[in-house]
């Protein structure tokens, strides 16, 4: 298992009551697999440094993991497909 850190930007029209069950509802990919959450942040609407889908703005979340690289692969495919999510990004933090 590695330590992974994932960068989420969500669609600014998502309510922000929503945004925690969306994550979560993506996160069952890793619990599922034998993978833990070691720490959800959400930072909130945040202006975006350059537009995607014509928005200049979105809803950040960041999560930390530890899964199996297989896990975190399928969530991250499993994201792009939402079209709540305009952009991931999964970092490994200690890859040297």
């Amino acid at each position: 298992m590695r330590k992974y850190e994932i960068v989420v930007i969500i669609d600014p029209d998502v309510d922000e009551r929503q945004v925690s069950p969306l994550v979560e509802k993506h996160l069952e990919v890793i619990t599922n697999s034998g993978g833990t959450v070691d720490n959800t942040d959400v930072w909130g609407r945040r202006r975006l440094a350059y537009d995607i889908q014509k928005k200049s703005e979105g809803i950040y979340v960041v999560l930390n993991v530890t899964a199996e690289p297989a896990a975190v692969k399928e969530m991250d495919r499993l994201m792009t497909i939402d079209e709540r999510i305009m952009r991931t990004k999964v970092i490994r933090p200690d890859m040297r």
